[in-house]
C-alpha cells in the first residue's frame, strides 16, 4: 500500500497547525503592540479625530478597530403634529484589524453610513496577511486607503454614480429606446 501522498498531506496539515499556533502567539505582544503604537502615532501626529477600540471577548479572534466614531448626521425625521425630531446617527467608518481563526490578520474597511438612510455599503476586505508581514509601512498604507475610501464616500456626487453602486435609469446603457407609437 502506497501512502506517500497521504503522508505528504498529513505532514502539510501538521505544519499548518503548528504555524497557526505560532501566529496566534504573536498577537498579544507583537501584533497588538505594533498596531496600537503605529495607530496612536498616526492619531497624534495628524490630529485625526479617531480612537482605537479593542475587542477581545473571544480569545484568538481578537479585533483592533481604528474608528472615526459616530455623530449626529444633520438629518432628522420630523414627527407630525409636533416639533419633535429624531436625529439620524452617522457612523463615520472604521479600519478593522481582525485576527482570523488561523492566526492570520484580516484588514477590512467599514464604510460610513447613516442609520435609517439606505443600506450600508458592504465592508471592503483590504487583504489578509501573515503576522510577520505587518509593519509600520503596511499600517500607514492601510490608513491611507481607509481615509481615501471615506473621503470618496463623504464627497459622493453624480459625477461617479457607478462607483457607489448606482446606475441611473436610462443613462450609461448605450441603448436608445424609442416609442414605436410616435413613429
Amino acid at each position: 500500500m502506497d501512502l506517500s501522498n497521504i503522508t505528504a498531506k498529513v505532514d502539510k496539515y501538521n505544519s499548518i497547525l503548528d504555524t497557526t499556533k505560532k501566529y496566534r502567539s504573536q498577537w498579544p505582544n507583537d501584533i497588538k503592540k505594533t498596531l496600537t503604537t503605529t495607530l496612536d502615532k498616526i492619531i497624534k501626529e495628524t490630529n485625526l479625530n479617531a480612537f482605537i477600540e479593542y475587542k477581545d471577548d473571544i480569545e484568538n479572534l481578537e479585533v483592533i478597530n481604528f474608528s472615526l466614531g459616530t455623530e449626529i448626521s444633520g438629518i432628522a425625521e420630523r414627527f407630525k403634529g409636533n416639533k419633535t425630531k429624531r436625529p439620524f446617527i452617522k457612523n463615520m467608518g472604521s479600519l478593522i484589524f481582525q485576527q482570523l481563526f488561523n492566526g492570520k490578520l484580516m484588514i477590512m474597511i467599514m464604510y460610513p453610513y447613516i442609520e435609517g438612510y439606505g443600506q450600508p455599503k458592504p465592508p471592503k476586505n483590504v487583504e489578509i496577511i501573515r503576522p510577520e508581514e505587518l509593519n509600520e509601512g503596511f499600517i500607514i498604507r492601510y490608513v491611507e486607503e481607509f481615509l481615501q475610501e471615506v473621503i470618496e464616500w463623504e464627497d459622493f456626487d453624480d459625477d461617479m454614480p457607478e462607483k457607489m453602486g448606482m446606475n441611473p435609469i436610462g443613462f450609461g446603457s448605450g441603448h436608445i429606446i424609442t416609442d414605436e407609437s410616435e413613429m
